[in-house]
């Protein structure tokens, strides 16, 4: 049986109990439905970078999105509209598009994982999410049994969220259309981090290539790039999703609590902030499961960790925010045989 750690970014995960490859659209959509047919679960696996699987494996049907693919489309006015294939890369998709002349997802530059997986997690960084540049969707809804094309409207995204993953088991992502603008110039930054790195103040724009090259250098330093010789990057990305809080569990935060407030009224916090002032620190481990040394939201694999090892990490850190704040973190993390209660 081939191990599930060999396609995830925490290095963890036992056995399949079969795996398949999907090369194509047409590939993905048969083995979903044979799997379907049989009664069998299915996990769909793309660049594994937001899973953290049970020491035990999975028993049923691992399906690799594979299929590989971009039809370009655009004109002066309109900008782009390309639709790519769920298996690409995400990273090289953001680079292609800045090389081909392309702004708006340069402030989404180095997030491992794959297209297809974009949409489900709503991905952001550096105060923008994909969001904002997908036109559609189209996926296979196995509840219906046929291929569907979603709006950017019914994909009914949220922060780190949307009808994929509140929809969990229904839709298979075939691929997703993309509108860019054409042009040098980049999205307002909008994430102070990022604006002081390029010297700029909030709200200006810079060129997609000097923000491109930024966004790399900050999550380098955080260890949030994958790098094979350092086990510092041996992880999911942030474990945990920054909360969303009403304003009156905001006005109960100390005073130098991060604080961002959202359009309906309510304030969103940094998890990272709440772990390291309730006592949790880089460095930290428990067996083969450690905190960055980089970043407290990234718990890693230090080399051999176990899954076990990674959701006790995670649930100390929990505990500790939720006996210091009254804040249950939610994980980001997609946990599959696993659980954090």
């Amino acid at each position: 049986m081939e191990q599930l750690s060999d396609f995830t970014t925490l290095r963890v995960g036992g056995p399949a109990q079969k795996i398949v490859h999907a090369h194509t659209a047409a590939e993905l959509i048969e083995f979903v439905k044979a799997a379907d047919q049989a009664g069998e679960k299915v996990l769909i696996l793309g660049g594994g970078s937001n899973l953290l699987i049970s020491d035990s494996g999975f028993a049923g049907t691992v399906i690799r999105v594979e299929s590989k693919g971009s039809a370009l489309d655009y004109d002066a006015c309109s900008g782009g509209m390309i639709e790519v294939a769920a298996g690409e890369d995400w990273d090289k998709f953001v680079e292609l598009t800045i090389n081909k002349g392309f702004a708006d997802l340069e402030s989404l530059s180095g997030i491992p994982g794959t297209v297809g997986g974009s949409p489900i997690q709503n991905i952001g960084a550096y105060g923008h999410e994909v969001s904002e540049t997908i036109a559609r969707v189209k996926a296979y809804d196995r509840k219906k049994g046929e291929v569907v094309t979603l709006t950017n409207a019914q994909c009914n995204f949220s922060y780190r969220s949307s009808v994929f993953k509140q929809e969990a088991d229904r839709y298979v992502i075939l691929n997703v259309t993309f509108q860019l603008r054409k042009g040098d110039e980049s999205l307002p930054i909008s994430y102070i981090e990022l604006a002081n790195y390029l010297g700029i103040k909030l709200g200006e724009r810079a060129v997609v290539t000097k923000v491109r090259q930024a966004v790399l250098d900050l999550r380098g330093r955080k260890g949030m790039l994958l790098n094979p010789t350092d086990s510092n990057t041996y992880s999911a990305g942030s474990f945990f999703v920054n909360p969303i809080l009403s304003k009156a569990e905001a006005e109960k935060l100390p005073k130098d609590a991060p604080r961002w407030p959202q359009a309906d009224g309510r304030v969103k916090t940094s998890a990272a902030w709440l772990m390291e002032h309730a006592g949790i620190f880089k460095g930290e481990k428990l067996a083969g499961a450690q905190i960055s040394n980089k970043h407290v939201l990234a718990l890693t694999n230090s080399g051999d960790a176990r899954a076990e090892d990674i959701v006790e990490l995670a649930k100390k850190a929990r505990a500790a925010v939720f006996e210091k704040f009254g804040i249950k973190l939610q994980a980001e993390v997609q946990l599959v045989g696993l659980d954090l209660n």
